[in-house]
């Protein structure tokens, strides 16, 4: 491993992603469980220093067993023995070595794959435009996931992780110039647009997203996407564009000569060229290089701080002491991608007022708030509410804080002892879902038993005849958004509730004729639509009913999830004619409505498109599943992420019989049961794989049951076990005329008519 060169792909030790090792040849290495890997994690953290065994100690156990030295010689001995398989008994470790009270790693800077990107990207701004991108393509495809993966939240990994992050959003940014440097401004649009929709506050991705759109001939789309980045960032922030935007937007207008649309302008990147940039105050100053990058950062930390501080300030007070807790969490997650934040607020006095009519209001209304609402008023409990419902759409961090404080203005409602107030808090979080794999389990078991608890409340305060200002008709919305809530969060459960919760909103909001609140109720009945395979004409006639009251009725959010519920259920169908009308209509939406997470939904159904055509490559295909797995390491839904990526190479891969060569350490997330036995079968272990088959449960009602059951099926008939063949035949006879596991939008094991038909064989 100490030889390894920079062109060598597959040789030494890899962060860029899931934590792992490759030897000479390119072949993974087994690093036995999660605390060998992290500490080979930890030891890269540290870029060759000692780390004390003190240390280590502290960074591995929350609490450590009896002895938790001894358990650590024992990790890094294993360690030692995977890493240098060939050196012999009672010679010292050249790669993981003891020194002094500690470990540490002696390897040369490009054994390790972050520390190589790192200097390939710094490299690249002095090379001609042509090398640049094509090394940072090299380097951009070195990603393999987020960054430290499964050790990213870490707190010794957790500053390395977010600034290799940081670095990789520039990598994009610096290649989409030298790509525009060459001329080809359109590849540039291309990858910007959903660079940009993934990190809506980077306003350098807007920029170049503008440039690139003027020199292909598109001022009119070049000045709707700055004046949409101008809106985000008012509407989100508070925060007015940067010099750089302003700037631009201005030159577009001019039809400034030294944009140099149509032409092919000097490459910005390479040293003694820094006189003939394209107005460096424009395309420098606001993220062209590292002080523009800080600059672009400080203003975004200073946005996403004033929001976050103002949620603190609508919550905190009135929750219990650790909401304070709960409100620096948020902020720190809202920077999870970005630098830490600086110390300015945008409150009167401390800071400019902005200069755009939404910063002003803002302001205005943020310190008429303070002034005049009591710290300890209800109503700041309610105005947080509506902040996080907001929160949530954003995506990323937004989406885990919203969560996170979700939970805590419940608890804080409910602790007031006011079961009306506490009804509207939980109400009013009807954020649109699409997924049907909780996002995390145990907030939503909590936030179900707070509302069911309620509701009881709730029912017994309306059959008071007095006493209480609230009408039976405002009871009956709430009970309505109760249930709803209820049947959103136990979706994917077996649970008799959740159907019924579904089915009584559903009444209740069709009675009162409230679009809104049916909008939300249909929302529930959805994710409660899956009690059996074959409902994807069900699931098509929710999302029919959602597109066009929600289009009647001005409700964006609900039209987007309308559109997405439809392209998912005519995908099921093999309908993607209707399916590709959906998905561009769920984008133009996301783009006028400034909805991140759309995105991450469509890039995957554009891979799924790539793949069912049957004409492309496995290759090419894989490629595009990988691209759009890009997307979900800052999404936010973890529900979604865990072992899709896997899960969706193997359904190709059996598709068209292909080796199914996966890592031992290929983490499946949920998928794993149904996987196991196919892969012991790849590897021709089949006593263990009928033992793994024999222990795999029903799927989940969920969006990928369907495929599930199909990979069952798959092994069952493999291995000849008739009953299981039978099970399998049972469930999946509804979706005969379906495609496996397509009703997601995202991946397919093809037609369950052919599944059937081995399973009657």
């Amino acid at each position: 491993m100490a030889d390894v060169s920079p062109g060598d792909v597959h040789r030494g030790l890899g962060v860029l992603g899931p934590v792992t090792a490759w030897d000479a040849d390119g072949n993974t290495i087994a690093l036995k469980g999660p605390r060998h890997r992290s500490v080979l994690a930890r030891l890269i953290v540290a870029r060759g220093r000692v780390v004390p065994v003190a240390h280590l100690v502290d960074d591995l156990w929350d609490d450590p067993p009896a002895d938790p030295v001894g358990a650590l010689r024992t990790f890094v001995a294993a360690l030692r023995r995977a890493l240098e398989p060939d050196r012999s008994p009672r010679t010292p470790a050249r790669l993981l070595v003891t020194e002094g009270p500690g470990y540490g790693l002696r390897v040369p800077t490009d054994a390790v794959d972050a520390w190589w990107f790192e200097r390939t990207v710094a490299d690249a701004a002095k090379l001609t435009p042509e090398e640049a991108t094509v090394r940072l393509d090299e380097a951009l495809g070195r990603w393999r996931g987020p960054a430290y993966a499964e050790f990213a939240e870490q707190p010794w990994a957790r500053a390395d992780s977010r600034r290799l992050t940081e670095l990789r959003l520039h990598a994009v940014e610096l290649r989409a110039e030298a790509l525009m440097s060459l001329g080809e401004a359109g590849r540039a649009a291309a990858d910007l647009r959903a660079h940009g929709a993934e990190h809506p506050w980077r306003e350098n991705a807007w920029r170049l997203l503008a440039l690139a759109l003027y020199r292909e001939g598109r001022q009119a789309d070049a000045l709707e996407v700055l004046r949409g980045a101008r809106t985000l960032l008012a509407d989100q922030l508070g925060i007015d564009p940067g010099p750089g935007l302003r700037a631009l937007e201005e030159d577009i207008l001019q039809q400034a000569e030294h944009l140099g649309r149509g032409d092919r302008p000097a490459w910005a990147g390479r040293p003694g060229q820094a006189g003939h940039r394209v107005r460096d105050e424009h395309l420098a100053g606001d993220g062209g290089g590292a002080a523009g990058q800080g600059n672009r950062l400080a203003r975004a930390d200073d946005g996403a701080r004033t929001a976050a501080s103002t949620r603190a300030d609508d919550g905190a007070r009135t929750a219990a002491p650790t909401q304070a807790d709960h409100s620096a969490r948020t902020a720190d997650l809202a920077q999870s991608d970005r630098h830490p934040p600086t110390d300015r607020t945008a409150r009167p006095g401390a800071a400019p007022a902005p200069a755009s009519p939404a910063g002003r209001v803002w302001e205005q209304v943020a310190a008429a708030y303070d002034r005049t609402v009591a710290p300890d008023a209800r109503a700041r409990l309610e105005s947080t509410t509506g902040l996080l419902r907001n929160l949530a759409v954003t995506g990323g961090s937004g989406l885990l804080a919203a969560r996170e404080h979700r939970v805590a203005a419940v608890a804080a409602a409910e602790e007031l002892g006011d079961p009306e107030l506490t009804a509207r808090v939980i109400g009013a979080y009807d954020v649109p879902a699409i997924w049907t794999r909780l996002d995390d389990p145990e907030q939503a078991a909590q936030v179900v038993a707070a509302a069911e608890r309620t509701l009881t409340a709730l029912t017994a305060l309306s059959s008071t005849a007095h006493g209480h200002a609230a009408t039976p008709v405002a009871h009956e919305a709430d009970k309505a958004r109760l249930l709803a809530t209820i049947a959103l969060e136990s979706r994917g459960t077996r649970l008799a509730r959740g159907p019924q919760a579904a089915r009584r909103a559903e009444e209740i909001a069709r009675r009162l004729d409230d679009p809104a609140l049916l909008a939300f109720a249909l929302n529930a009945g959805f994710m409660q639509a899956f009690d059996r395979t074959g409902l994807a004409p069900r699931r098509d006639g929710i999302g029919a009913e959602l597109v066009a009251l929600s289009a009647r009725h001005g409700l964006s959010t609900f039209e987007t999830l309308g559109h997405l519920v439809r392209l998912q259920a005519r995908s099921a169908l093999g309908d993607f004619t209707t399916a590709d009308h959906h998905a561009v209509a769920a984008d133009d939406l996301a783009v006028r409505h400034e909805r991140p997470l759309v995105g991450v939904f469509t890039r995957w159904y554009a891979a799924l498109r790539i793949d069912t055509t049957g004409r492309a490559p496995a290759a090419e295909v894989e490629a595009a599943y990988r691209d759009a797995a890009t997307l979900l390491g800052g999404a936010g839904m973890p529900g979604l992420a865990h072992g899709l990526l896997p899960l969706a190479l193997l359904c190709l891969r059996l598709r068209r019989t292909l080796p199914l060569d996966f890592d031992d350490h290929t983490d499946w997330g949920p998928y794993a049961p149904w996987v196991r036995p196919l892969l012991l079968l790849d590897r021709g272990r089949r006593s263990e794989a009928a033992d793994a088959l024999h222990a795999t449960p029903e799927p989940p009602r969920d969006l990928l049951q369907e495929a599930l059951w199909c990979l069952t099926a798959q092994a069952a008939v493999a291995l000849g076990d008739r009953r299981t063949m039978a099970r399998a035949h049972a469930a999946l006879a509804p979706a005969a005329n379906e495609l496996a596991g397509a009703g997601s939008g995202l991946l397919t094991l093809g037609p369950v008519a052919g599944y059937l038909e081995l399973c009657s064989g």
